[in-house]
C-alpha cells in the first residue's frame, strides 16, 4: 500500500478546521482496516487522511467521523499522559528511514492534548522523548479532525530530494473499544500494534529539505530556595544556574547532543513501589536528555520501557541511565557531555560520555561514564549488535568498572522472536564469575502463545553503569498461553488460558526460588478485563531477610501459595480504575493485599488519579502493615499548561512526599515550570517532621538555525 504526499505552494494553516481548500481540491485516504475486535474488517467509523508538505513542515490531517460523538471518550489534555492512549484519538506513525524496525509517534485526540515517542526495534515505544510539533483539533456533530504540523527540522531523515518513508495511522473508537489501522496490523499484536513499523504503508512523493545548518540549542536559567532540616532547624539556601543543550546534525541521520551544566529540577517525583522482595526495585528514567535514543542502548532484549517500572525479566541492564547523575537517592552535579546517535547505512550507534562532579552529602566523587553502542541491522527484521561501558570510578571508590557484551535479535514469521545475549564486566577487587548470558524464544500469536527464557547472572557480575536486580543464579523461565474469542459470546471478546514456571537456582545447583502459576483472564467488548491467577512459591534465605523495620525472616526455605485477582473498568466508564486483591500464605505467616489504582475527571480540566496499595502480613516473627497511597492531582489550562500535585504517603519509609509542578509550552519546544517539593518523615514525634523543602522556577527556550 501506498500514499502520496503533496506539496504546498504556501504553508498551512493549522487550526484544525479543515475548511482549508487542499481539503476539496486533493483526494483523501482511507480505507481503515480493524485490528479489533474484528481483525481485517473495514473500520464501522469512518477516516479520511490526508499528508501534505511544504519546505517546512510536514501535515498530517484527518476527518474522524463518529456516529455518535456525544459517546467520545476524550478526558485528557495534558503533553505525554499515557491517559490520551486510552480514549479516542489518533496517532501517527512516521518510518524515516524506511528501514521496517525504527520510527517516530505522534499522537492526539479530540481535547487536542499532544504525545510523541520513538521506536525502537519494533520493541521499546518511548514517549517521554519530545520533539517541537503542533495539533489543533475541532470537534462537530459528526465526529472530530486534526491537523498536525511537524517540522522537517524535529525529523531525522537520509539524504536525498526524493525520499520514500514508511508510514501508519491508527485510531481508537474507545465508546465501542474498536481500533483501526491506515495499514492493515495483526490483533496478535495487541496493543503493541503502533510499534510494528514493518506493517506500514509507502509514504510517496515527498521532498523534505536536504540543506541547512541544522543546528539547535536550548538555554535554561533557574532560580530557588531549598530548606534541609539539620541538627539546630532548617537550613534554607538560595539556588540559582544556568546552563544549555544543543543538538547539531551532524548527518540527515547523526545527531550530536551537547549539554553542560544539565538541570533536572523540572522532573517529577518517582512513583513510590512497596518492596516485599529481598531484591532491588527499578526505576524508570524520566530526565529529558538521557530519554532521547534511550531505545538503541536496550541490550538483549532487556532495556525497560518508560511506560513500566522495570526490565522485562530477572536478566541485567547493561546500560541504565539512573546510574548516571544520582547516587544513594541524591543529585549528583552534571557538568557536561555528549551523545551521537542515529543511523549510518545499516547501522545504528550510540555513543555517551558524562562528566559528574564531587557531591560530598552523597559520597559521590567526580567520575566519567562512557558508553557505546553499535547495532547492525541483517536480515528484514533481525539484528546484532555489541555495546560497552566504562565507569572511571567505581561506585564505592575504589577502582574502575567496565563492561562489554554482544547481543542479537531475530525475528521470524509474523510472532516469532528469538533475543540473546553474553556479557562480562571487569571490575576491581572481585575475583568469582563476572560473566552473564541470556536466550529467550517468544511466540505472540493472537490465539497461542509461548515463552521460554533461559539465563545465568554470575557471583560478581556487575555493570556499575547498569541494572542487576539478583546475582549468582541460573534461571528458567516457560510460559503457555491459550487466547480464544468467542463466537457464542456476544459480551466477551476473548477468553486467557496460561500456566508458567519460573525458576531460580544458584551456579552451586542450590534451589533459590521457584514458582508455578496458573491464569485466567476475561477481556470485553466494552473493555473491562477480569482476570486471576493461582500460584505456589518456593523461597530459600541464604541469608536473614530484614523484610519489615523490626522484623527479620531467618534463613531457611520457604513455601507459600496464594491467588490474585483484578478488575478493570474501561476507559469509557464514568469511574475507570482497577481493583485487585491478593490472599494467600506468605513466608512463615499469612498476607492479604488490596490495590486501586482510578482516574476520575471532573469537567475534563480537573483530574483526580487516587492510588491505594495496603498490604496485611501477618507472620511467624511478627505482624505489620506496609501502606502506600497517593494521588495526583492535575488542573488542565490547555493542552500546553497544566499544574500537576503528587502526594505519596509509604509507612514503609514513614514519608510523606509532595510534588506540585506547573509547566506552560508557550511555544512548542521551550518551556516555563515553577516546581514546588516537600519531604516529611512521619515516624518522628517531634513538633516539626519536615525534612525538606524547595522551590524552583526553571525556563528553556527552544533556538533553531
Amino acid at each position: 500500500m501506498q500514499v502520496g504526499a503533496t506539496r504546498l505552494d504556501q504553508p498551512l494553516k493549522v487550526d484544525g478546521r479543515l475548511d482549508d481548500e487542499v481539503y476539496t481540491s486533493i483526494p483523501s485516504v482511507g480505507g481503515f482496516v480493524q485490528q479489533e475486535p474484528r481483525q481485517g474488517e473495514p473500520a464501522t467509523e469512518g477516516t479520511e487522511l490526508w499528508v501534505l508538505f511544504d519546505d517546512q513542515n510536514l501535515y498530517i490531517a484527518a476527518r474522524l467521523i463518529d456516529s455518535q460523538p456525544e459517546h467520545m471518550v476524550a478526558t485528557e489534555m495534558r503533553r505525554d499522559n499515557f491517559g490520551i492512549d486510552q480514549g479516542d484519538n489518533v496517532a501517527v506513525v512516521l518510518d524515516t528511514f524506511n528501514d521496517g524496525r525504527n520510527a517516530v509517534f505522534f499522537q492526539t485526540n479530540p481535547a487536542g492534548a499532544l504525545r510523541d515517542g520513538l521506536i525502537t526495534d519494533e520493541a521499546n515505544l518511548n514517549t517521554d522523548w519530545n520533539t517541537a510539533w503542533d495539533a489543533r483539533v475541532t470537534r462537530s456533530t459528526n465526529g472530530w479532525a486534526m491537523e498536525m504540523a511537524i517540522p522537517f527540522r524535529s525529523l531525522r531523515y537520509r539524504s536525498g530530494a526524493a525520499q520514500v518513508w514508511g508510514i501508519n495511522v491508527v485510531r481508537s473508537v474507545r465508546w465501542k473499544n474498536e481500533k483501526s489501522f491506515l495499514s492493515p496490523v495483526p490483533a496478535s499484536w495487541s496493543w503493541r500494534g503502533i510499534r510494528k513499523v514493518s506493517s506500514a504503508a509507502g509514504l510517496v512523493g515527498l521532498e523534505p529539505p536536504t540543506g541547512g545548518l541544522n543546528l539547535e540549542v536550548k538555554p535554561y536559567v533557574l532560580g530557588g530556595l531549598r530548606s534541609v532540616r539539620q541538627t539546630v532547624g532548617l537550613d534554607t539556601t538560595q539556588t540559582g544556574d544556568i546552563g544549555a543543550d544543543a543538538k547539531i546534525g551532524v548527518t540527515k541521520g547523526l545527531t550530536l547532543d551537547l549539554t553542560t551544566r544539565t538541570d533536572f529540577a523540572q522532573v517529577e517525583s518517582d512513583t513510590q513501589q512497596v518492596n516485599l522482595t529481598r531484591f532491588s526495585l527499578f526505576f524508570p528514567e524520566k530526565r529529558e536528555f538521557f530519554l532521547e535514543g534511550q531505545g538503541l542502548f536496550a541490550f538483549g532484549g532487556a532495556g525497560g520501557d518508560s511506560s513500566g517500572f522495570g526490565p522485562p525479566s530477572d536478566a541485567p541492564v547493561l546500560f541504565f541511565s539512573r546510574r548516571i547523575g544520582l547516587q544513594s537517592g541524591q543529585a549528583v552535579p552534571i557538568l557536561g557531555g555528549g551523545r551521537l546517535t542515529g543511523r549510518a547505512g545499516r547501522f545504528t550507534v550510540g555513543a555517551l560520555n558524562i562528566q559528574t562532579a564531587d557531591e560530598p552529602s552523597a559520597g559521590a566523587q567526580a567520575t566519567n561514564f562512557s558508553v557505546a553502542r553499535v547495532r547492525r541491522d541483517i536480515l528484514r527484521r533481525s539484528a546484532v549488535g555489541v555495546i560497552g561501558t566504562s565507569r572511571s570510578r567505581a561506585a564505592n571508590g575504589l577502582g574502575s568498572n567496565q563492561a562489554f557484551g554482544v547481543d542479537g535479535t531475530f525475528a521470524f514469521f509474523q510472532n516469532l522472536t528469538i533475543t540473546s545475549f553474553l556479557a562480562r564486566t571487569w571490575t576491581e577487587g572481585r575475583t568469582g564469575s563476572q560473566v552473564s548470558y541470556n536466550a529467550k524464544a517468544e511466540n505472540s500469536g493472537d490465539r497461542y502463545g509461548f515463552e521460554y527464557e533461559h539465563g545465568m547472572v554470575g557471583a560478581d557480575f556487575n555493570p556499575e553503569i547498569g541494572f542487576v536486580r539478583r546475582t549468582d543464579f541460573r534461571r528458567h523461565f516457560g510460559n503457555l498461553r491459550f487466547s480464544p474469542r468467542p463466537t457464542s459470546l456476544a459480551a466477551v471478546r476473548k477468553f486467557t488460558y496460561a500456566a508458567e514456571v519460573d525458576y531460580f537456582e544458584s551456579l552451586a545447583g542450590v534451589v533459590q526460588s521457584r514458582k508455578h502459576e496458573v491464569q485466567f483472564g476475561v477481556e470485553l467488548q466494552n473493555g473491562d478485563r477480569w482476570s486471576s491467577s493461582f500460584e505456589r512459591s518456593y523461597e530459600f534465605l541464604d541469608r536473614a531477610f530484614p523484610i519489615a523495620t523490626g522484623l527479620t525472616l531467618p534463613i531457611g526455605a520457604y513455601h507459600f501459595q496464594g491467588l490474585r485477582s483484578s478488575y478493570e473498568l474501561g476507559q469509557q466508564r464514568r469511574l475507570p480504575g482497577r481493583l485487585s486483591l491478593w490472599r494467600g500464605s506468605f513466608y512463615s505467616g499469612e498476607r492479604t493485599e488490596v490495590g486501586y489504582d482510578g482516574r476520575v475527571s471532573l469537567g475534563g480540566r480537573l483530574l483526580l488519579e487516587p492510588r491505594v496499595a495496603i498490604n496485611w502480613v501477618d507472620l511467624a516473627e511478627g505482624a505489620f502493615t506496609a501502606k502506600l497511597v497517593g494521588s495526583r492531582a492535575t488542573v488542565v489550562f490547555s493542552p500546553r499548561m497544566f499544574l500537576g500535585a503528587l502526594v505519596q504517603y509509604n509507612s514503609s519509609t514513614n514519608t510523606v512526599d509532595a510534588n506540585v509542578r506547573f509547566r506552560w509550552e508557550y511555544r512548542p519546544g521551550s518551556d516555563f515550570f515553577v516546581v514546588y517539593s516537600e519531604g516529611r518523615d512521619t515516624g518522628l514525634r517531634a513538633a516539626s517532621n519536615l525534612q525538606n523543602r524547595s522551590v524552583v522556577v526553571k525556563a528553556t527556550r527552544l533556538l533553531r538555525f
